[in-house]
């Protein structure tokens, strides 16, 4: 097999293959090599769904071998080590692999570890999580009978910010309809629903509706699945820890002095995450762990060759698969710009991420941001006549279910303009 390629990709996840896919459409004659061990590529945005019933888990999977495109290399090895001053990277079983120019884009990895008692709990019994096993989740939702439902998320930076709440907003839903006799708590480590306020508005409502039980500045910090007890550590530096009566409702407890116990018969939580081992341990990564990179450009901030995108990259925006689709156009006009002997001069990302934050069944808010928070609707959904995507809408339900994922497969993966 052939060891060097003009352009190497790091992850055949949604930014590797659309970024190959439009250099390709740029130019058929460039040799690019995609590096990525897995067999299949899953649609995880429709993984909330799946965890609520209502969205097939096999649909969501494609093989890796039907996406890449005609005429890239797939390398089917894992990464292990970056040489930048080489213009290499070792893998597993092939070796070194050179390049002239270099897309750092393997996405993230679950790190359970990082949270006590974690490891031994997930996707066991009551304890399950939409971002490892929706089938599990899905399955301890229709076994609950009531009790606490508790959901929750880590204070390391995770894909789809949204997603731990809105598997809360479903479960609310569901149980509603079900007449299950459940106390849903929402817990995070920040300090409000949604940053967006537009956006937060809405949620306060839906929580409001449902009844649920909001905590913020809770970061989880402990498990104990015998005991079914969850240790959440308060972060706020109010001390306004009193036992409310909502606290008495849901066996609230005061441990210490920032550590609060809560009980759960259903526990939902998105584990801890972080950039994969061979890119934390190397030297491209920021002070916090992932790819340094220019948060306009894309382009490493120091080997001006090396490019990253997506969930690995160390930019202060959400995870998400729609920030991808605006990042990767980006990236190749910067590649293209490098080949031509240029300088990268498009700065032109800003921060784009969208959160579709399902909140019931047959309802959805869409949350469109930019870095500085502003709410950045697209002009597009009016042809689908929704002209407030901050406020719940049927349509973009039938958007998240149906119009996203047919998006994805057909157009995205094939590196067309969406």
């Amino acid at each position: 097999m052939k060891s060097k390629f003009e352009v190497l990709i790091i992850g055949g996840g949604t930014a590797g293959i659309m970024t190959a896919a439009q250099l390709q459409k740029k130019n058929k004659q460039l040799s690019i090599a995609i590096i990525d061990p897995a067999n299949k590529h899953y649609y995880q945005p429709a993984w909330t769904l799946v965890g609520a019933g209502t969205y097939d888990y096999e649909d969501t999977a494609k093989p890796m071998k039907e996406l890449i495109p005609e005429g890239v290399t797939w390398i089917k090895d894992y990464a292990t080590e970056f040489q930048p001053e080489n213009n290499a990277v070792a893998t597993k079983e092939n070796g070194l692999i050179t390049y002239n120019y270099l897309v750092v884009a393997p996405g993230l990895v679950m790190e359970p570890s990082m949270l006590d008692g974690l490891e031994d709990a997930l996707d066991k019994g009551v304890v399950c999580s939409n971002y490892t096993d929706p089938k599990h989740t899905w399955e301890v939702l229709k076994n609950f009978k009531g009790g606490n439902a508790i959901f929750t998320q880590p204070t390391t930076p995770i894909k789809c910010g949204g997603a731990p709440q809105k598997i809360a907003y479903l479960a609310a839903d569901y149980f509603k309809q079900n007449n299950i006799d459940a106390r849903v708590v929402y817990a995070t480590p920040g300090s409000v629903l949604f940053g967006v306020k537009q956006i937060r508005d809405t949620l306060t409502r839906v929580v409001e509706r449902y009844g649920m039980v909001f905590k913020p500045f809770y970061a989880p910090k402990l498990i104990d699945t015998k005991k079914k007890i969850i240790t959440f550590q308060y972060v706020g530096d109010d001390e306004n820890q009193c036992v409310t009566n909502e606290s008495k409702e849901i066996g609230e407890k005061i441990s210490g002095v920032t550590n609060i116990e809560v009980p759960f018969d259903m526990l939902h939580l998105a584990p801890p995450q972080a950039a994969p081992k061979f890119v934390r341990e190397s030297s491209l990564v920021n002070d916090a762990g992932w790819l340094d990179v220019n948060i306009n450009s894309l382009q490493h901030n120091t080997h001006k060759n090396i490019f990253g995108l997506g969930d690995v990259a160390g930019l202060p925006t959400a995870k998400t698969g729609a920030a991808i689709r605006k990042q990767v156009p980006v990236v190749v006009d910067n590649l293209v710009q490098l080949m031509n002997n240029q300088q990268a001069q498009n700065e032109s990302y800003k921060g784009y991420s969208s959160c579709p934050l399902v909140t019931g069944f047959g309802k959805m808010a869409l949350a469109e941001f930019d870095y500085e928070g502003n709410f950045t609707p697209d002009p597009n959904l009016k042809k689908m006549l929704v002209f407030n995507s901050a406020k719940e809408h049927w349509r973009l339900w039938m958007l998240k279910k149906y119009g996203l994922p047919y998006l994805y497969w057909n157009k995205m993966m094939k590196g067309q303009d969406v």
